[in-house]
């Protein structure tokens, strides 16, 4: 049965740039919850949430971490007479929360991305000091992408230099024009105590070791004139998207609390205001009344499908089916992790989006085309599990031991198949080679690579035909050095592991055409196939296009697939130095068959000997990543950070103060970026830091391509 209506669920997320707090938010939840009895600290590595060994050593998240718990909004806690009333309301209004706590690293984006596209909400944590950081504005544009209503919660409020309303106009002039100051914190840094509530002009302090005992009382006299001036604002701002609330703020009428809260519930499910509230995790403040932001207004799976409806296709028929989040519909289901746990295997997460998933029944993989049969069904406390029977609609679980299932991969009620939206990832930016230290182990690599692979889809493995290396891609040093590491812990591998190599792309930068003529006889039946192409470039990050524009029957059209199967095979071994080539639209117009010797291998040789003659005519380039950075330095580096910045072909942006530090934003290809953590910590005498995340592919300077398909670089 249903404990929870799903009225009362919300699906949401903790997103944030690194360091932001976003675990810490999370532990404060668990222990305010009554999940967890004792506070886990991120710094001691005892936090719930970052189970992974190397999470611990690190402090860092780099999984995303699932839980579930219960809360009942803190104003109704304080209704009733006697401790029976106080139970009874206190169940009536309590909610199920299922939390994805995401990594804040850009090598782990994949995380965040892949639990965004099953969220219904999240809340966006900042950092009081520093404000909007490179990583905010990243997961912020996933967020818009994949539509998921947000609320801000800006921490660390507690720390030298924190100031709400700095952290503030940075949202709102980065992020979100739309963002609304709900709250206005009582004292500052070592002195902030509490938080004005806008909405009840009431203010709250938090007391006791764990800020579990909140004391309301009135607004002091040196912040009742801003707090006033901020509700007005406030109550403009809900008004002005609301055109009940509209004519009664026009009449001059008083506008009651509830009506305020139920309006601004909207325009954040719709995106149109963007509530921010203060406090600082660490210190155990105001976590509780964030906790009452989640059920108030980011959204029910209830209210998602009437922003977006749940749609899929029909495997078969490609015809848009529309499932509503009932439990009486038929199952339609995503997986958007797949994990190896040590104790039970492969995990599949997953997010039900309507009907129910059993323990014991078989579902259709309407991806694959597999069936699968349900055998264990767990409900995850970040590394711990509950078993259960099933899970209902918009709720979320792991299933135990699927074959042949993978992130993205839809599973469904086989009478009544369906594909959900698959998700989308990022390629990989970086390459290694790497080798096992004895030869007995090049089994157990191979083995713990592809095992790695199957939980991460921007973690490729490809061989080089040349020299038979191995060779592992990821988004970044520390992505490659995590996966290095799980070898050697979970698999018991010891590993080589060569120089990073960058993923260089390649492109064209002029129309052209090329003739593709492949005729073999040698006694019997020969090999006939012919074809005109036309390549011309696309814009940038468009991947590859192909067109058919044949007419009369001059190609048959079953040798059509073979054409485009032999282009895409040409597109893997670019014509400068061997990278492969993207944004290009190719046409096939022309060519002629034979009746006899024609066949889909001959079209294919064909098909990929004229592309590849077209793209050696077509001015092709080679591309590399180019990477967004920010870097802050004390004042007396300055001078420094930016001439080695310059030196390493980057870009300066701009330069900003925060405090007494420079805060320098730039972009620099990655070639050049290689070991820049070390560099910068020498050039400050460790007090410099830098972000780094892929910004996007450009052409490289003539005297470096050339000393790149020379093999020099």
């Amino acid at each position: 049965m249903r404990q929870y209506p799903l009225e009362k669920v919300r699906d949401i997320g903790i997103i944030a740039h690194i360091d932001a707090g976003k675990t810490t938010v999370s532990e404060r939840v668990l222990f305010y919850t009554g999940i967890s009895h004792r506070i886990g600290e991120v710094h001691e590595g005892q936090a719930i949430m970052d189970w992974m060994k190397q999470e611990q050593e690190r402090g860092i998240t780099i999984t995303s971490a699932a839980t579930t718990c219960f809360w009942t909004q803190t104003r109704f806690l304080k209704q009733g007479e006697n401790e029976e009333e106080k139970k009874k309301i206190k169940k009536d209004n309590e909610h199920r929360v299922n939390i994805i706590d995401t990594p804040g690293h850009i090598d782990f984006t994949v995380e965040v991305q892949r639990c965004l596209r099953v969220l219904d909400g999240a809340v966006v944590v900042f950092d009081g000091v520093a404000g909007v950081e490179p990583q905010s504005e990243t997961v912020w544009h996933q967020a818009d992408k994949f539509n998921v209503p947000r609320i801000c919660f800006v921490n660390k409020l507690d720390r030298v230099g924190a100031n709400f309303e700095n952290a503030f106009l940075s949202i709102k002039e980065r992020l979100n024009p739309n963002a609304l100051e709900m709250q206005v914190p009582i004292g500052s840094e070592a002195n902030f105590k509490g938080v004005v509530d806008l909405l009840t002009m009431k203010a709250f302090y938090f007391e006791g070791e764990h800020g579990e005992k909140i004391e309301e009382k009135d607004i002091p006299q040196e912040l009742k004139e801003e707090a006033e001036k901020k509700r007005t604002i406030l109550v403009e701002k809900i008004a002005e998207n609301d055109e009940k609330l509209t004519e009664k703020y026009l009449e001059g009428k008083e506008i009651s609390e509830d009506e305020l809260r139920q309006s601004l519930r909207t325009s954040t499910i719709n995106s149109k205001l963007i509530p921010v509230f203060c406090g600082t995790a660490l210190k155990n403040k105001a976590i509780q009344f964030l906790l009452d932001a989640v059920l108030d207004y980011l959204p029910s799976p209830i209210d998602v499908v009437s922003l977006q409806p749940i749609k899929g296709i029909h495997p078969k028929t490609e015809e848009e089916i529309i499932r509503q989040p009932k439990d009486d519909e038929p199952l339609a289901a995503l997986a958007f992790k797949v994990a190896t746990d040590p104790y039970v295997g492969s995990l599949t997460y997953f997010r039900v989006y309507s009907g129910t998933l059993k323990k014991g029944s078989y579902v259709l993989n309407s991806t694959t085309g597999n069936q699968e049969r349900i055998g264990r069904i767990v409900r995850m406390h970040a590394n711990h599990r509950e078993e259960v029977e099933e899970v209902y609609s918009g709720d979320l679980g792991a299933i135990v031991g699927l074959k042949n299932t993978s992130t993205g991969d839809t599973l469904c009620d086989p009478e009544h198949p369906i594909v959900l939206e698959k998700i989308t990832f990022p390629e990989p930016v970086i390459s290694v080679r790497i080798e096992p230290k004895t030869k007995a182990d090049q089994e157990k690599l191979s083995l713990a690579l592809h095992r790695l692979a199957e939980e991460d889809p921007t973690f490729r493995i490809s061989g080089n035909p040349d020299t038979g290396d191995t060779v592992i891609s990821g988004m970044g040093e520390l992505h490659l050095d995590i996966i290095i590491d799980r070898t050697k812990r979970e698999f018991n591998v010891e590993a080589d592991i060569g120089r990073p190599q960058v993923a260089y792309k390649e492109t064209i930068t002029t129309e052209s055409e090329a003739e593709g003529k492949y005729i073999k006889q040698s006694g019997g039946r020969g090999q006939y196939g012919h074809v005109w192409l036309k390549v011309k470039p696309l814009e940038k990050a468009q991947g590859f296009a192909f067109i058919n524009k044949i007419k009369g029957g001059i190609i048959p059209q079953e040798f059509i697939p073979a054409v485009e199967k032999g282009v895409k095979e040409a597109l893997t071994k670019g014509v400068i130095a061997g990278y492969p080539l993207t944004d290009i639209e190719v046409t096939l117009y022309d060519g002629s068959f034979h009746d006899v010797d024609s066949s889909e291998i001959a079209f294919k040789i064909a098909g990929a000997m004229a592309f590849q003659e077209a793209a050696k005519r077509a001015k092709p380039v080679i591309l590399e990543p180019i990477m967004k950075l920010q870097i802050t330095t004390p004042l007396e580096f300055l001078g420094d950070v930016t001439g080695d910045l310059n030196s390493k072909r980057g870009r300066i942006e701009s330069i900003n103060d925060r405090l007494n530090i420079k805060v320098i934003d730039a972009i620099a290809p990655l070639a050049e970026m290689f070991g820049y953590a070390t560099k910068l910590r020498s050039m400050t005498q460790g007090r410099g830091t830098f972000t780094m995340e892929f910004n996007h592919y450009e052409s490289v300077p003539n005297n470096i391509a050339q000393a790149i398909a020379e093999g020099k670089k």
